[in-house]
């Protein structure tokens, strides 16, 4: 899954971004690792992976990862090609959500480009070029798809019809996602791939020892179905050079409790609607999947690799707490605990499942 990070010029994009890609970096005991000079590979927090190693004496831990994009920053017009404003939209169309710095900090040190602090307007501004984005893409596929519909294609019927309704609410100065997508056509915010059909993470550069979201973005994050989180980006970026015990006694020189970027990773993730199940066994890995709320034991065994979903019989399934609490598997088969699933049964976030082919 891929997080595109947006933000105006000096909103702490870069300095958020560079605290994910120190090679040294720490969030508790889960490493950030940077694989290209732009993209940010970060494990996702999860302490019930560790329990359920130790539960099953497991030889590895293999964390949930999600993956983090520095796009080029944004500035006005960019939806005209101002600044890298072509680049910039062409790659957050390639990402599945949207990580939008807002910069709330008072540091005069850093300038702001319009000379004056007012993050509601900073997000506007760039919800107004992503919106003017869509809006142009929107027109190109109406063409497109309207020759299917006159076809009699129910599917594409449904999708100029949605079309139309994005193309409204986009006019009105509202995001496509406000639009639901029709049963009919499921595919048709995939086949648009717009801007604003994507999810929205406000992330607030606050000052230190301000580590809350204003009042102003989380309204706003609010009304918008978005989510909303409070990180101080040099705060996080010095404590990234730092051994843990280091950062931890400085995160108690801040007021600071616990890891931002721990807090971001976690909030992208949920952002995403995944949720983890777990595979484990002795002297084997205990790896943390993600899969999307509401997937089966089938898919969850594609995850895992296409040769088990094909050959998929049956699915042995626990709550990692009630693997635990029973002391490992055949403890937990003995008390009922552990069940036999079909291909059908929709995975919960937390399960254990060992898929039997």
């Amino acid at each position: 899954m891929k997080v595109g990070i947006v933000g105006l010029p000096n909103a702490g994009k870069s300095t958020l971004f560079n605290a994910l890609t120190k090679g040294g970096a720490q969030m508790g005991d889960y490493p950030f690792t940077t694989i290209e000079p732009n993209v940010a590979i970060a494990q996702v927090p999860d302490e019930r992976l560790e329990r359920v190693a130790a539960t099953v004496r497991s030889s590895e831990l293999v964390p949930a990862t999600i993956s983090f994009h520095d796009i080029a920053g944004l500035v006005k017009g960019a939806s005209e090609g101002e600044g890298l404003g072509n680049q910039f939209l062409a790659s957050i169309r390639e990402t599945d959500a949207i990580c939008h710095v807002v910069r709330c900090h008072g540091d005069s040190g850093v300038p702001h480009p319009d000379g004056r602090i007012d993050p509601l307007a900073d997000i506007e501004t760039i919800e107004t070029e992503l919106v003017l984005s869509d809006y142009e893409q929107v027109e190109r596929r109406l063409g497109r798809v309207g020759k299917q519909a006159k076809s009699g294609d129910a599917e594409a019927i449904a999708e100029h019809g949605w079309l139309q309704a994005v193309f409204e609410a986009l006019a009105a100065g509202r995001a496509a996602r406000s639009v639901p997508v029709p049963d009919a056509a499921p595919d048709a915010a995939r086949n648009l791939q717009g801007l604003t059909t994507k999810p929205i993470l406000y992330v607030a550069n606050v000052d230190e020892g301000e580590i809350v979201v204003p009042e102003v973005v989380a309204t706003h994050a609010a009304a918008n179905g978005a989510g909303a989180v409070a990180v101080s980006a040099r705060i996080e970026n010095e404590l990234a050079e730092l051994n843990p015990e280091e950062a931890e006694e400085m995160r108690e020189s801040y007021g600071v409790e616990g890891s931002g970027l721990a807090r971001l990773v976690r909030a992208a993730y949920d952002l995403l609607e995944l949720i983890t199940f777990f595979t484990a066994g002795e002297d084997k890995e205990a790896v943390a999947r993600e899969l999307r709320r509401g997937a089966t034991a089938l898919e969850a065994a594609g995850t895992i690799h296409t040769e088990i979903m094909e050959a998929f019989i049956k699915a042995e399934v626990v709550g990692w707490q009630q693997l635990v609490e029973c002391g490992g598997y055949s403890q937990a088969r003995d008390k009922g605990q552990l069940r036999i699933e079909g291909r059908d049964y929709v995975v919960q976030d937390g399960d254990v499942i060992t898929i039997k082919v």
